[in-house]
């Protein structure tokens, strides 16, 4: 299973979201409005990756952290929002779980997050 496989199943898991296309890229809406993870193919520059809302802090935290794994993505930085590279050898795969459903928590309303698997 590729990235964005992975990345898709991951999302689609959770309660109410949907796909569909934004600027180009595939992307994950809680109750089709409200987008919570962005996939990222080369989109901006020659980097496979996604980009997602993320806790308070945990963007600072992760990229100060491991560079080489997490980023400030444009655009949706200044928010908050946390950039994940998935071209890196060994993704955690757990790891990546822990954060699209950090970023679903960020946008979904509490009767869906007390949904969640």
């Amino acid at each position: 299973m590729d990235a964005l496989e992975r990345l898709r199943a991951l999302c689609l898991a959770l309660p109410e979201t949907t796909e569909r296309l934004s600027h180009g890229e595939p992307t994950w809406f809680v109750r089709g409005k409200k987008t919570f993870v962005m996939f990222a193919d080369h989109h901006h520059d020659d980097r496979l990756a996604f980009w997602c809302a993320a806790p308070p802090g945990a963007q600072e935290e992760l990229v100060s952290e491991d560079p080489e794994r997490f980023f400030r993505p444009p655009y949706v930085g200044h928010r908050g929002w946390l950039g994940v590279y998935l071209d890196v050898p060994d993704v955690d795969w757990d790891e990546v779980a822990e954060i699209v459903s950090d970023a679903y928590r960020r946008i979904a309303p509490k009767s869906l997050i007390a949904r969640m698997p």
